[in-house]
This record gives C-alpha cells, structure tokens and sequence, in this order.
C-alpha cells in the first residue's frame, strides 16, 4: 500500500505535527487539521478531518470517526491513524476506490488523545495509563524505574527464602512455579525493575501502585463510576480536559454513523456492550456489529467479539465508562474497539483476556517463555540477560527480561506497517458500510394545463440503515429522512416530507431453504413519493433529500 512517510518507528509529537501539516498544505481540498485542546504540557491534540470539500462540506456526508493512543502506552493506535490519514490522501485519484470514499464520505481521525503520555511513554522508560499527571496518592513499594539505567524497565528477581519461584534448570532464563511440597532450595521473588519506597510493612515487599493512574477511557459519561469502583476514572464524567474535547467534537458533528477506537495489545475486536450480556441486548443490533467485524477479522485475523462476554474477568466489578459504550449506548452509534497486536497469536498460544487474570500459573508462565523464545529469535535485540546489580535497598539482585514496550505491548518497528495496512483496509471498508442517501427516479407526468404528477423514489444503498441502530430509535435519538420539493404550487403533498427510516440491507431477511437461497422479504430501502403540482410549462421542479447520518442527495426535472 502507497504512503508518503514510512510506518517503521514510533512517532513523537513533533513527527505528528510536522506531518499532519504537510498533508494540510498539500491538500488543502481533502485535508482540514484542528487543535480540540492543548494540554498541561503545551501539546497539541489534533483532530483531522478528511473529505473533498468541492464535492460538499464534511458534515453534510456520512461520517466514520477514528481514534488512537487514548492511552499513553497504546502508541500502535496513533501510528494506524497516521497511516490512515496518509493511504488516503497520497492515493486519492490514483486510486479510485479511494477518491470515491473521499468525495461521497467523510473520515475525522484523531491520533493521539493523550499527547503528554505517549511523549513521556516514548521518551523515558516510564509506563503509565493515559498521562504523566498524577492522579491519587498512593502508598509505597517497589515502584518502576530504569535503576541500571539501559532506557527500559524490565523485571528484577532476587534470593528470597520466601519467594514463589525458582530456576528451571534447563534455562536459567526461565522461572518456574515453586510447588507445594517444595520447602528447600534457592527460590527467588520476582518483581519490576525498581526503587523500593518505604512504606508500613518494612517486611513483606509488594509493588507499589502506578501513580500516574488516570484512565482516560473510563472518564465517559455512561457506566462511570468514581475511583472507589473504576481506579483513574476521573473526578466525574469527561473531567479530563483531552476526554472532554474528544467527547465534544463527536458530538458537534452528528453525521457519525460509525466509530473505531484503536488500542493494544489483544488482538481483537471488541462491540459493546461492555456492561452487560450480549444475550440481553438487542439481536439487530448485535448481528450489525458481528457483520461488521467480521470485515474486520478477514483483514486482520483478529477475532470479532462482546466485550462483556468476551473481553472482561470480573462480570460482577466490571470496567466501564469507555468510549465504545458512550457512543452505542447514548446515541446508537456503531462503535468498535479495535485491540491492535497481539504477540500471544504470533507464539503460537492464543489467549483471551479472562486467561490472562484466571488462567492458571504454569500456562502463564509457558506462555511468557513462548515470548521469550519468540522474542530471542526475532528481535534479539529487545532482550536483555539476567545481569547481577547492586540495589541500593535489597542487595545483590538481578535484571533481566525483554523490553515490554515494543515487543508485546506494541509491535516492533520492523512489523508495524503491516498492523497499520491491515486496519486501513477494515477502515475503509467499515466506511462503505455508512447509511447514504440518493434519488433512484424522478419524473413528472402531465395530467393536464399546468397540472403534474411528480414521482419521486429515494433510496439508501447501503448497509446500515440510516437510522444506523435499533439503540439508536430506543433513545430516541435517531432523525428521519426528509424530503423537500421546490419550484411548483402544490395541489396534493407536503412541501416537507418525513420518512422515520430508510432501512440499509442489512435489514432484509435471507434464509436457505430446502436447499435453496431465498429472501423472506427486502429492506425497506427505498421510498415513493408522489406530488400533485401547478406550474408553467419549462419551469423546473428540484426534490431534495437529507438525513444526518445519510448525506444529502438532489435532483431536478423540468416540465
């Protein structure tokens, strides 16, 4: 796939800018780059809007809204936008395809939600949520830090008679489970690399709490709950200053019928909804989602499933106050998170998220050392052997391990233009499948001086109906097709005329029976509407069509 700048590294702010404003400047009829907020540390986060202008403003086309890195370590997510942004712009007339997408559709894409985390993420060896800021006081232990000063934090293991592991003695690299029955013998406690800071109980060590603990993707209005229940979810709903820009540019452009927020590191995509069985929600609703994904799953091999059946371990507990639910839940919006990468899946030994919390230890522990053994072999350079350091705390220890980073949270560089192609491809796709408006036939007939028959069909060709959801008419949030005439007296019919829902074709029912394929009934896709109207001779009629999901569409006859 053709781009103008390569997708082999992590870009810092500065890259972002830089390149988003040369595609501002080089297509100035296809590129539009805002500021929505500038953070505590004085950077930018961006929000690109994609479409042919000379073909009709963005928010009169359908809409597909994509996002990345709102959490700080997630920086795949901000590279698949840019990658986006750029397959789109440097292809537009060369590819067809493209130059369609551009001038019928609008994308707004958002990068980076967290500017100041992922700075800090990719230029320090610190981890954190979604940003450098601290959150809640937390108490003390073994907190991160690079303590032998490589640029990465990796893990830290001592002699601890005590302790829960021991070495395999085939691979000193490899820590196994110590048994039950097991009471001699060198066992090891096996923690962070860090600094150990003082805490009530000077005997038994535990690691410290990460203190940069805000969680931008739980600080949304719907299913938030305060710290007690969601750790880092903010004072209140859309108190963080990047969450409440990315919430109200959504909502000043109502034509978004679809939404993708990219994230890591499970290679999946998730639907809501993620408070609540899949069971009990809407059947519609969850057939559009799977029908969708399944886009998805061809493009990238990532499985496409409920993120309350398939993504959460506590049922009970459960996270919420994301996005995803925000969008779906509120305002019908089709909404995916989509889990870039997954290093479990390339070893070989593929997960779900509720393995990776109940699981049992020895399939943990054979799955880090498929990482280890994958990681040796691809990029050797990303591990770093066990080497004795004196702790200033603890004593003699030892650091090891590979680099977290870029190797099982985020691709290595050398394979993440292949995570970024593979999206670009379900993005595009996911935009085809946005409701559009269009007018099928309109013609007139003479009945007799100066008195017509005006016969108008309209129609949306497309797969989401443009009321997009079931959801979205039980909130009461979606809007009808209206359709306007102009030009003539009117004998019979309204000037403006409402239609609740022009159904896409994901709505007809098809079934096979007795060995044949056969449809129960259509969509109920297209409307006919019909005018008795009074005018002169050669003066001309225009009908006009709009929904905001849909686009607008027009045509006019002359008599």
């Amino acid at each position: 796939m053709k781009t103008t700048f390569a997708y082999d590294h992590y870009y810092l702010h500065e890259e972002i800018k830089k390149d988003l404003e040369h595609f501002a400047r080089r297509y100035p009829d296809l590129c539009e780059v805002q500021t929505i907020c500038v953070t505590e540390k004085g950077l930018e986060e961006f929000a690109v809007i994609l479409t042919n202008q000379k073909t009709g403003s963005d928010i009169s086309k359908p809409a597909l809204y994509v996002d990345g890195n709102i959490h700080a370590g997630e920086v795949t997510a901000s590279m698949v936008c840019m990658y986006l942004i750029d397959y789109l712009l440097t292809n537009y007339e060369s590819d067809p395809n493209v130059t369609k997408l551009l001038d019928t559709e609008a994308l707004y894409v958002l990068p980076r939600i967290s500017p100041d985390g992922a700075e800090a993420y990719l230029s320090t060896p610190a981890f954190m949520y979604s940003a450098d800021r601290d959150w809640k006081e937390v108490e003390g232990g073994i907190s991160p830090e690079d303590i032998d000063k490589d640029g990465v934090i990796r893990m830290m293991r001592f002699k601890d008679p005590y302790g829960v592991w021991k070495l395999d003695p085939k691979d000193p690299d490899r820590l196994l489970p110590r048994q039950p029955d097991e009471r001699e013998g060198d066992f090891y406690s096996c923690y962070p690399e860090g600094e150990f800071q003082p805490y009530d109980d000077q005997v038994n060590l535990k690691q410290r709490k990460m203190h940069w603990g805000m969680n931008f993707n739980r600080n949304f209005p719907f299913g938030w709950y305060p710290d007690g229940r969601e750790p880092g979810a903010g004072e209140y709903p859309l108190s963080f200053p990047e969450v409440k820009a990315q919430a109200q540019f959504i909502l000043a452009h109502p034509n978004i019928g679809g939404v993708a927020a990219m994230h890591t590191t499970a290679g999946m995509i998730l639907y809501p909804p993620g408070t609540m069985s899949e069971a009990k929600a809407d059947p519609g609703d969850m057939k559009l989602f799977k029908e969708i994904g399944a886009m998805g799953t061809q493009e990238t091999g990532y499985p496409t499933v409920n993120i309350f059946d398939a993504f959460l371990a506590d049922t009970e507990n459960y996270s919420s106050g994301a996005l995803d639910d925000w969008c779906y839940e509120t305002m019908g919006i089709p909404a995916y998170t989509v889990e870039l990468w997954d290093l479990a899946n390339k070893v070989g030994m593929p997960e779900d998220m509720t393995a990776r919390i109940s699981g049992g230890l020895d399939i943990k522990v054979d799955r880090f050392s498929a990482y280890v053994k994958w990681i040796k072999e691809h990029c050797p350079e990303a591990w770093h052997p066990w080497s004795e350091f004196e702790h200033p705390v603890l004593g003699k220890v030892e650091i090891g391990g590979y680099n977290y980073k870029f190797t099982q949270q985020n691709p290595p560089g050398d394979m993440l233009c292949e995570v970024c192609e593979n999206i670009a491809r379900f993005m595009i796709r996911f935009a085809k499948a946005l409701p559009k408006i269009e007018i099928t036939k309109l013609e007139a007939k003479k009945l007799y001086d100066n008195t017509y028959e005006i016969c108008c069909v309209i129609g949306n060709n497309a797969y989401l109906s443009t009321n997009l959801t079931n959801k979205a008419f039980k909130m009461k949030c979606a809007e009808p097709v209206k359709v306007r005439i102009e030009g003539a007296a009117l004998l019979s019919g309204k000037e403006i005329t409402e239609i609740e829902s022009l159904e896409g074709y994901s709505q007809a029912a098809t079934r096979v029976f007795y060995g044949e394929v056969v449809d129960s009934h259509s969509a109920r896709s297209r409307k006919e509407l019909k005018w008795i109207v009074k005018a002169e001779e050669n003066s001309c009629i225009k009908v006009s069509v709009s929904q905001i999901k849909a686009g607008k569409a027009e045509k006019e006859i002359c008599l």
